[in-house]
């Protein structure tokens, strides 16, 4: 990928090495991130339950009310976060209507997007073989992958912390022959990303810019007050990000409450909960409702060597070389390898004093792909330790590939996967919480994704085995990686039944009309509100996300208990009711047993009362 070749080199790593060669920086990065992106736009063929098919039918619900400012599902306000990606995919409904796939494509937009600014930083800094190195590791790493598989705004996060950090240097740069294009980038990136995730999109570029500085020393306070121009871009950021703060406090109010607690049962406004209890008590834990989970701090750290694998054997030497002595700050090249170690060290320390979810980290990865990519093109070869350990973790990942195609080769596989799993619910609010689900049995109905998988990583294998030069090793792991994306594509849509409630959906809209009724919170089967884009009474539900907008004056009665549901359940009105399967010998007891199974998918039922 870009090293030179030697005349006359022949075999597989010399052919695939004149091959990348011939090619741009921005045409090897964008066809690899299409190709790992694009395709999750359409399948799996439904959009999840959880926080997936809740992004999008928030979008659908701002697009036909018409109001941009507050974020609503089933009639209650959801005021915890910024609303620039439901813009952005009912600006996606608008052009190509209201569709899963219209709500997915954007964000893929959005990744490929990410990988190729991380490219052209790498370029800028480093040269044409540590952009692509960096551009590919980006896009076919696991943990890419695993945090951008669902509609969250955090690659779009991510995308804004890059292009402002960039920015900066651009500024500080005095051979930079435009900035004013890097001025205005800066300053809208920081804007944009308060739209999309909160103060966070500022806090981390400042303070990671902020500390770099402070080590670099090489310009003066004066210097950098001219080059940065801090009072003109807050007023770009203030002109862009404020009138949302603004509407969203006068329209919820009360307009300024400061109380530092967070309990259940109070109301204080937006105000109160989007910078206090979303932003303040998060971070320390203290946040209620407390509807997600912590990672331990170690796992956190650790975990980043199975989120960038296949790249990461080589992850401590391309740290290591990002710390570079004062003396020797003079090259772009060091200052920016600088940069990278400053912008992973600050967001994992930041985490490691809050609340760590697994994706939390995701704004790293630019950083580590930039590290990881500019080591890798100093060496004309992939190093032989991390090569031949990659080998055997691949080559034993291989043989229980074989074992448990041969292990499931008779097992029969009934209905759909949900038969074969266990239930863990405490693990859910973790975002990989459903893989604790996973039995033996379970992989007779992954037999396809397992033998794509299988492939894939014979690919990495042989050529693992068979080629030296990097360009060619690089070249062989992201085709490796590749086949293996298409494999996990292939088993969300064998999960589809057990993820969605789509399967529900179909039997609703068959059925005759009649009152809609859901078990648990609104997140539980979310997927059916977004499908039938109808509104519903929540059972035992008011919990999570819209259990603060429920105290709010003038909110919706939705929420109900047993003796609501069972006054419903009595009366002559057609009523359906969605259900978890953990629910059902309760049901029996309270209605009496008077219930029609209407249907079944993923271990969840679909019940009519007459």
């Amino acid at each position: 990928m870009g090293d030179p070749v030697q005349p006359g080199a022949s075999g597989p790593g010399a052919y695939l090495t004149r091959l990348f060669s011939r090619l741009r920086v921005d045409t090897i990065v964008l066809l690899v991130a299409c190709c790992a992106f694009l395709p999750m736009v359409f399948s799996p063929p439904h959009l999840m339950d959880d926080v997936d098919a809740v992004q999008a039918q928030i979008a659908r619900n701002m697009l036909e009310s018409g109001d941009w400012v507050t974020a609503r599902l089933d009639g209650i306000a959801y005021l915890e976060k910024s609303p620039l990606i439901y813009w952005i995919m009912a600006g996606s409904y608008r052009i190509f209507g209201v569709h899963d796939w219209a709500a997915r494509l954007p964000l893929a937009f959005l990744n490929i997007a990410l990988c190729w600014v991380t490219a052209r930083f790498a370029l800028w800094a480093f040269g044409r073989r540590a952009a692509i190195y960096a551009g590919v590791i980006l896009a076919t790493c696991v943990g890419m992958f695993l945090f951008t598989r669902i509609l969250i705004p955090d690659a779009a996060l991510v995308l804004t912390i890059t292009l402002a950090l960039w920015s900066m240097l651009r500024l500080l740069d005095a051979e930079e022959r435009r900035p004013g294009l890097w001025f205005l980038t800066m300053y809208l990136s920081l804007a944009c990303g308060l739209l999309l995730k909160g103060l966070v999109a500022a806090v981390f570029p400042v303070f990671i810019g902020g500390i770099y500085l402070a080590i670099l020393r090489q310009h003066s306070p004066c210097e950098l007050w001219k080059r940065l121009r801090p009072l003109s871009g807050l007023a770009i950021v203030l002109l862009i990000a404020a009138p949302w703060h603004v509407l969203a406090t006068l329209r919820n109010p009360p307009y300024f409450d400061f109380t530092m607690h967070s309990s259940p049962g109070e109301y204080h406004g937006f105000f109160w909960f989007y910078f206090f209890n979303e932003h303040l008590f998060r971070f320390l834990n203290l946040r209620y409702p407390r509807d997600y989970n912590t990672v331990p701090r170690v796992w956190f750290w650790l975990l980043h060597f199975a989120w960038l694998f296949p790249f990461s054997l080589t992850l401590p030497v391309a740290l290591k070389r990002g710390w570079v002595h004062r003396t020797e700050m003079s090259t772009r090249e060091a200052q920016v390898r600088l940069l990278c170690l400053v912008w992973v060290l600050f967001i994992l320390c930041f985490f490691t004093l809050s609340t760590t979810q697994e994706y939390y980290s995701l704004p790293i990865y630019p950083a580590l792909a930039m590290l990881l990519g500019s080591h890798l093109a100093m060496r004309e070869r992939y190093p032989r330790v991390a090569r031949m350990v990659l080998a055997g973790v691949l080559s034993l990942c291989l043989a229980a590939i074989v074992f448990l195609l041969v292990y499931t080769a008779r097992v029969a596989t009934p209905g759909d996967i949900s038969a074969a799993l266990t239930q863990n619910p405490e693990m859910y609010t973790l975002s990989l919480g459903h893989m604790s689900d996973l039995t033996l049995k379970a992989f007779a109905y992954l037999r396809l994704p397992l033998a794509v998988a299988g492939c894939g990583l014979l690919i990495g294998v042989a050529g693992l085995l068979h080629v030296r030069r990097t360009g060619a090793t690089v070249a062989v792991l992201v085709l490796m990686m590749l086949a293996f994306l298409q494999a996990a594509r292939l088993a969300l849509v064998t999960f589809d039944p057990y993820l969605s409630s789509y399967r529900l959906v179909e039997a609703l809209e068959r059925a005759p009309q009649g009152d809609l009724i859901e078990g648990d919170a609104y997140y539980a089967f979310s997927a059916t509100f977004f499908y039938t884009n109808r509104t519903a009474l929540l059972w035992n539900g008011r919990s999570a996300n819209l259990e603060y907008g429920s105290y709010a004056p003038g909110a919706k009665q939705i929420f109900i208990g047993d003796a609501e549901l069972k006054a419903h359940w009595m009366s002559p009105q057609r009523t359906y009711l969605l259900a978890y399967g953990s629910d059902m010998q309760h049901l029996k007891t309270l209605l009496d047993g008077a219930f029609k199974v209407v249907a079944e998918s993923g271990g969840n039922y679909l019940l009519c009362n007459r």
